[in-house]
């Protein structure tokens, strides 16, 4: 019994009893980590820091997810003894990145708070870099987009606590907790510093550099700012137009030559930033969509286009058969599923295709027996289950398919 759980037919249902980690499993994983710990030294022991963190935070994830209310406030405490523990070592007590990821802990165990309270020290002592550091901006971006994530509405959301933290970070000043108040003038010259900012990053993809990665994130979380920024004091027509310029003018510095060298640079050597900024949009509407009236086909425009170009983005698709689902017609959507599948060889576009169709019938079904109970109707519904299952057929055809245990699991849990 390994970590995994292969082979265990249970795992396609997300019931509670959803298997999760086996014992011997876990104490493999954490005595890995304990092992190389003792290994590694400077930043590289920082990263996996990082890692281990990380992976605590998919644990409560997880029990999150299944409703664990038990299992999810032994496994919060783990993990918090683990972050402060991390924290006490000389060498991460002003790593950005560890205040981040556990100010995230504290605010996924609904301890809301405490978690302000991390952020803030966080960023009281993060220093006055303002947007021309990565992890300062990383750390505001996340922060604000947990606050918006409390708002009921956008009604004065110009004064609220994060409009504050994102007008700190372009102040570059030393940051001071939220007291309640925005001042205007400081929204104005936050506005004009956030549209320099952005423009000074856009002009950086066309010139060669040793560090583009970094610029790439750093752009990120620019442009994740100043949207946010827009879409609290302007609208969201404001924050839209901000990812609309960024996209256009990143797609429009694909490669060029480097006259010296004769190597390609520009943003095509790291088309990460695109499918970043493209996951930042498509979340904002998603999210505008949530708490007021909004048309879904901007959303479903912003998702065709960009799963064209990235039909392996597993939230972009999540997102999109999101939003299928409200629809009651299904013509659009498979035309849609089809066109990606021919001209890809990704297997998510065929897994999401499944997955779609089987969420349909799951709906039919529950249609077809309403009043009824467990007795199954009289009408079996058979157009769904023959299109399913010809899916299967083609997708097991298909290069990657024939390898994918995943996959053949599906097809046997489906035809059971």
């Amino acid at each position: 019994s390994g970590f995994n759980s292969i082979g265990h037919m249970d795992t396609m249902l997300r019931r509670r009893h959803h298997i999760g980690h086996h014992r011997e499993g876990e104490e493999f994983i954490q005595n890995v980590f304990h092992v190389l710990f003792q290994l590694f030294s400077g930043k590289e022991k920082c990263n996996l820091s990082i890692c281990w963190l990380q992976y605590e935070i998919f644990k409560v994830v997880q029990c999150l997810q299944r409703k664990k209310k038990k299992k999810l406030k032994a496994q919060g405490r783990k993990s918090k003894k683990l972050a402060k523990n991390l924290l006490k070592a000389p060498d991460n007590r002003n790593h950005l990145s560890l205040w981040k990821l556990y100010a995230y802990l504290e605010w996924l165990l609904g301890n809301t708070d405490d978690a302000r309270k991390v952020f803030d020290t966080a960023l009281c002592t993060a220093g006055t870099g303002g947007l021309k550091s990565a992890q300062l901006c990383s750390l505001s971006l996340l922060y604000a987009q947990l606050e918006v994530e409390l708002l009921e509405s956008l009604e004065g959301a110009a004064m609220s606590r994060p409009v504050h933290i994102l007008t700190k970070l372009a102040e570059s000043g030393p940051y001071a907790p939220y007291s309640g108040q925005v001042l205007p003038v400081n929204i104005l010259k936050a506005r004009k510093t956030y549209e320099h900012a952005l423009q000074d990053h856009l002009n950086k993809t066309s010139v060669p550099d040793q560090d583009q990665v970094g610029d790439a994130q750093q752009l990120v979380n620019v442009v994740g700012c100043y949207a946010l920024f827009q879409y609290l004091t302007v609208g969201i027509d404001a924050a839209v137009l901000i990812y609309a310029q960024t996209s256009e003018q990143l797609k429009a510095s694909g490669p060029q030559k480097c006259e010296n060298t004769g190597d390609n640079f520009g943003i095509q050597n790291f088309p990460t930033a695109l499918e970043a900024v493209t996951a930042l949009h498509t979340n904002l509407l998603r999210f505008h969509m949530k708490i007021s009236v909004y048309p879904l086909n901007p959303l479903r425009e912003a998702l065709t286009e960009a799963l064209k170009r990235y039909p392996s983005n597993q939230s972009l698709w999540r997102s999109y058969i999101h939003i299928q689902r409200k629809s009651h017609c299904a013509s659009k959507a498979r035309r849609f599923f089809d066109g990606v599948t021919r001209s890809t060889n990704s297997l998510e576009p065929w897994l999401f295709a499944i997955q779609a169709e089987q969420m349909r019938k799951k709906l039919i079904e529950k249609v077809q027996r309403a009043g009824v109970g467990e007795i199954h109707s009289t009408i079996p519904e058979t157009g769904l289950t023959n299109r399913i299952i010809a899916l299967f057929e083609h997708a097991v055809q298909s290069e990657n398919g024939t390898h994918c245990p995943l996959l053949w699991r599906m097809y046997l849990n489906f035809l059971v």
